[in-house]
């Protein structure tokens, strides 16, 4: 395989304008302020807690200077990891950063020029520049306010785990009958509510309801209409009646590891199968559902399930598998037995914009090569073609398939 050839199709995929379908990006926040907007991204407090690091010092009331000094620390106990190769990036692009390895010398340099760098009243709009973003998706509570903020550039997006999950509780009630004025004690009270919340979100550019789940969730027809399960498939139902995809995410099993550093109790459970949401598949024809699981295991049921289902879509990487060996095996499978044309190749599920970037170049360089071994070296598609299938990945298909 020509070294060249991956080097010309990543450069390729790189100009290709981005719509990242997936992030908790806050709209009012977007980048970051300090390098502790970077490194206490849960990702990197989960790995230096892991190489040994104290809990305390990543406590989210720990003073952020002390918290990276601490993490950068222990890092050269998880250097070999995709998650430090994120951070070297955004050192290397964003902040200035020309080694090729980063040291607890390098510390206060890199904290101080991030406070310059992230001060610039630009900074936001340079992030989207260089990183080529056009616009990128929220996860929006059903009663987040979405107005003060460009919706063309952060698409909302209504998360829906409080409702299906929390409806029975007091609070969530009181919540959401403040945004509706409506007291759900009924389906059919319930009915209207979910009405309002689906025409304040579609009126503010709403473009998917989305919505992560438990291993032993089944979403049975028979199910009580008021039930978790009854709630979701009445949210699914909004979403065919407005014509919005309803992503899935399936497999998270909560609170696994009890003591673990915030936002880092959760892992993944291998007894989930999409059989759970066949009929779901089956009772909503229109509605395109868009699938991500946390496991790499179980890539071929859902790569099985959209190849059979018309409304099944591959979706992303997620979590636990968005680490390049899995993404290879994943997206290599997908490509071979997919529809090109139902595949979201990936999305950032990014806290801070500037992790758009290294995310996005990680999937370009692993796609890069596989459209390079599999398609162009071996004679069955042109560079150009290789480029197009490519940019379904990357963008086509998320404009198409979510309607921006």
């Amino acid at each position: 395989m020509s070294g060249n050839l991956v080097e010309d199709l990543f450069d390729a995929l790189c100009e290709i304008p981005l719509i990242d379908p997936h992030s908790h990006i806050d709209p009012r926040a977007p980048v970051s302020k300090s390098l502790d907007d970077i490194l206490n991204y849960h990702y990197y407090t989960e790995l230096a807690h892991s190489a040994g690091m104290p809990k305390d010092l990543l406590a989210p009331d720990a003073d952020p200077q002390l918290r990276v000094a601490s993490i950068i620390r222990y890092m050269d106990k998880f250097d070999n990891t995709a998650q430090y190769s994120w951070f070297l990036e955004i050192a290397q692009e964003f902040l200035g950063f020309s080694g090729m390895k980063i040291t607890v010398a390098d510390t206060d340099k890199l904290w101080n020029l991030a406070d310059r760098t992230f001060a610039a009243k630009t900074w936001e709009d340079t992030v989207f520049k260089r990183t080529k973003l056009e616009a990128i998706f929220l996860t929006n509570e059903f009663d987040d306010s979405l107005d003060g903020f460009d919706t063309k550039r952060y698409i909302p997006c209504l998360r829906a785990d409080t409702l299906v999950f929390g409806l029975h509780e007091t609070e969530v009630k009181a919540r959401l009958a403040r945004v509706t004025g409506i007291e759900v004690g009924d389906p059919a009270t319930l009915d209207e509510a979910l009405m309002k919340l689906f025409e304040n979100f579609i009126r503010h550019n709403a473009k998917a309801c989305a919505i992560s789940l438990p291993p032993g969730f089944t979403p049975s027809r028979d199910a009580h209409p008021m039930s978790p399960e009854g709630i979701f498939r009445a949210i699914a139902g909004k979403c065919r009646d407005f014509l919005i995809p309803f992503d899935l995410m399936i497999g998270v099993n909560r609170n696994v590891y009890a003591q673990g550093v915030h936002r880092g109790h959760d892992l993944f459970d291998q007894r989930t199968s999409l059989i759970q949401y066949a009929e779901l598949f089956n009772d909503f024809p229109e509605v395109t559902f868009p699938v991500s699981v946390l496991t790499s295991n179980q890539n071929q049921e859902l790569a099985s399930y959209a190849w059979i289902f018309p409304n099944v879509v591959c979706s992303g990487h997620w979590w636990y598998s968005n680490i390049p060996i899995h993404i290879a095996r994943d997206l290599r499978a997908r490509l071979q037995s997919v529809p090109k044309t139902k595949l979201v190749g990936y999305y950032s599920d990014a806290y801070k914009l500037e992790f758009v970037l290294p995310k996005y170049h990680m999937y370009r360089g692993i796609l890069s090569e596989i459209l390079a071994n599999d398609y162009v070296e071996n004679g069955f598609m042109s560079e150009t073609e290789a480029v197009k299938l490519g940019k379904y990945l990357l963008r086509d298909n998320v404009r198409e398939i979510f309607r921006v």
